[in-house]
């Protein structure tokens, strides 16, 4: 079953519950926390302690399934925290970039010993430890994904796919491609459009507007009926950035509009 839900970030300029009570109402399934350090804090993991208890009521309140958080730095002594967090407060997913800058073959093999080494970590806190690759880092594409599954077995490691930072590294991969290639260690999903022109560019993402599902040039319909057909359990949420001076109403549009386009993709291959 695939499951949609929507990253917090996308409300950075706002407040947890308001992330929440809009993501809900826009039809999702579920939410993303971010714990993205100077980005979007919704969940301190300086402090984290003090928020679960309200976090998982918020979460009860707004029918949502708390299905991942994103950290994003690939940091021993942060990714801990956000282990001992998620494990209390029921999030099985903690999100990273891998780090590292892309072409340098001593920074991959680095980061990749550092993930296995974390996974172990996150394994013994019941939670998974997921990767995306990501423009301009160590594992920046389909061929460095693939080096990091080869390297690592832990059960607490997965790949999170994110297509829009697929489709904009060097070279402009297929996305509905890479996903066939990846899809067996695969335990997440981040998902936005990009406007076509950024394709191979590695370039960013676009304004949060043209990151809107549906709005760009990736063939997001190509890639959930691919994963809809590989027949695994998933979660899908939406990361959109760069929203945080946009006011409320523009921000909830973006999420509505995103839910109802990979609805409809989802409808259209069967699997909703």
């Amino acid at each position: 079953m695939i499951k949609l839900g929507a990253n917090t970030v996308l409300f950075a300029g706002y407040d947890l519950e308001t992330a929440l009570k809009h993501i809900s109402w826009a039809g999702y399934d579920g939410a993303e926390l971010s714990a993205i350090q100077g980005m979007c804090e919704h969940l301190d993991l300086d402090n984290w302690q003090a928020q679960a208890a309200h976090i998982k009521s918020l979460a009860q309140d707004y029918d949502l399934e708390l299905t991942a958080m994103e950290e994003a730095r690939l940091d021993e002594e942060r990714l801990l925290k956000a282990y001992e967090a998620a494990a209390a407060i029921g999030i099985p997913v903690v999100n990273v970039g891998s780090g590292g800058k892309a072409g340098s073959d001593e920074d991959l093999a680095a980061q990749i010993d550092l993930l296995g080494k974390m996974a172990e970590k996150a394994n013994e806190f019941g939670v998974r430890l997921c990767v995306k690759a990501h423009v301009g880092q160590s594992i920046h594409d389909t061929p460095t994904t693939l080096k990091a599954m080869a390297q690592i077995d832990s059960p607490g490691f997965g790949i999170d796919m994110d297509p829009s930072h697929i489709y904009r590294a060097d070279g402009g991969e297929d996305v509905v491609q890479a996903l066939g290639a990846v899809v067996s260690r695969m335990g997440h999903v981040h998902i936005r459009d990009c406007p076509a022109a950024s394709k191979g560019t590695e370039g960013p993402p676009g304004p949060p507007e043209e990151q809107a599902c549906g709005r760009g040039g990736i063939d997001l319909a190509g890639y959930l009926r691919v994963l809809h057909e590989a027949d695994i359990d998933m979660v899908v949420n939406l990361e959109v950035i760069g929203a945080k001076e946009y006011e409320l109403s523009r921000v909830a549009t973006i999420a509505a509009e995103s839910r109802g386009y990979l609805n409809a993709c989802l409808k259209a291959c069967g699997a909703r």
